[in-house]
């Protein structure tokens, strides 16, 4: 009888535990497999003046939003490349598939994601081109930032927090992630840049300004030693700037690394972001 028992114990917890196991995997708006990882979108489109409509591919989390509302992660696409949904092959150039890994990670802790284009895919962000690298008031990237934030605001992608908004991006994204410090002061409480360095920079070339920003978010930087097209020794500058004028900054650096996102990247910014409420 006790060994009977015991068995009837052992398959009530073998049950518990598929059925927690079967939960925790429907409580996530993305599906992870062999071939790699999708996750469902939602689609925006928001005016670019004369450029037209940019498309913003976004997603909230599961459930209720907090009090205030869903903290706000932008991610800001690489060059060469659109987004047109959250869905990552495993072997997704310049390592998207951990982009895909960030983007569950951030949607599962409840961060909301808005993953805009920019105006081109040659040309990606507007903010290190030699046109607007130091008058991007005129750029369009500017106007369609002006108005992607003022429909966060205005409740087009949902229950947004208006106070708690991140930016990370990989390459030319990373340099806009800089950018949100340069053009949008205070209204960041973190950025995470992979692979990139500071708003104006261009790959090995990078001069920065005699002073950044006062109201500089605190920032992360995700760079592999091994990155040929944007050199490790462009972003320590910038990296090195924010800690002699005590803004709160980290590096993980990767030996082998080159211009891609990491296996560890997604839990470096995850745990960035939270740590900047």
């Amino acid at each position: 009888m006790s060994s009977l028992r015991s068995i009837l114990i052992l398959g009530a917890a073998l049950l518990a535990a598929a059925s927690l196991s079967s939960h925790t995997q429907a409580a996530s708006r993305c599906v992870t497999g062999a071939a790699g990882i999708s996750c469902s979108a939602q689609t925006a489109w928001i005016d670019s003046g004369s450029a037209g409509q940019r498309k913003v591919v976004f997603q909230l989390p599961l459930g209720n939003a907090p009090a205030g509302g869903w903290p706000v992660a932008l991610l800001f696409h690489g060059s060469l490349a659109r987004v047109n949904g959250f869905a990552y092959g495993v072997d997704a150039p310049f390592g998207g598939y951990h982009q895909g890994e960030l983007i569950r990670d951030l949607l599962d802790s409840g961060f909301a994601v808005l993953a805009p284009n920019a105006l081109t895919a040659a040309e990606a962000w507007q903010t290190n081109d030699p046109q607007y690298a130091e008058n991007y008031a005129p750029s369009n990237d500017r106007l369609f930032f002006d108005k992607l934030f003022a429909a966060i605001e205005a409740g087009r992608f949902g229950t947004l927090s208006g106070e708690r908004w991140y930016a990370v991006g990989i390459s030319s994204g990373g340099y806009n992630s800089s950018r949100m410090a340069l053009s949008f002061p205070g209204r960041f409480k973190a950025l995470a840049i992979q692979s990139a360095s500071w708003a104006t920079c261009v790959g090995a070339r990078c001069q920065l300004p005699q002073s950044l920003p006062a109201e500089h978010p605190p920032t992360l930087f995700v760079h592999g030693l091994a990155d040929r097209v944007v050199p490790w020794s462009s972003m320590q500058p910038y990296h090195d700037r924010l800690l002699y004028q005590g803004v709160e900054t980290a590096l993980h650096s990767e030996a082998d690394g080159g211009h891609q996102w990491f296996a560890a990247s997604p839990g470096k910014v995850l745990d960035w972001f939270q740590r900047h409420p």
